[in-house]
């Protein structure tokens, strides 16, 4: 497996996968063109014998100096459970702590309980949120009304 920086043209490849990937939900709109452009050096592809099996769409905050922001991560279905999202998240990491920042964080679905389970053997931490649903710290209408989220923070060794 190889992993590389995203290019603008990998949108063209990425976006009509994205719904296929999260088994028909509407996702596609969470990644405009805009994030492969403008944030090449904190994002990346994975590729297996040149077939695109995942990517990771991060960025430095502007706003927060010493953290980075995971915004949108993907794994081909068929490549899931073989550490794609983790060697992709590892590569994300080194930057950010290559930029002198020290905290990643990301954002998912209440609903989506995979990517729960990942973040949390990856190291991440739960932050509080507004409500508990199911054990779960919620954060209500975060993204929009009915767009509750559970978001995480990771601090880099």
């Amino acid at each position: 497996m190889e992993i590389r920086s995203v290019k603008v043209s990998d949108y063209y490849v990425i976006s009509p996968l994205i719904n296929v990937w999260w088994g028909g939900r509407n996702m596609s709109d969470m990644l405009p063109k805009l994030f492969f452009k403008h944030f090449t050096q904190t994002s990346f592809i994975a590729e297996n014998d040149g077939k695109l099996v995942g990517f990771l769409i991060g960025f430095l905050s502007q706003t927060h100096s010493n953290e980075a922001y995971i915004h949108f991560v993907g794994v081909h279905p068929e490549y899931r459970k073989l550490n794609i999202g983790k060697h992709l998240y590892k590569k994300f990491f080194k930057v950010v702590k290559q930029n002198n920042r020290s905290m990643v964080r990301c954002v998912t679905s209440p609903v989506n309980k995979g990517s729960i389970a990942f973040h949390t053997k990856m190291g991440f931490e739960i932050e509080d949120g507004d409500r508990i649903i199911d054990d779960l710290s919620i954060n209500t209408d975060y993204d929009g009304p009915n767009q509750d989220r559970v978001l995480f923070v990771k601090k880099l060794n």
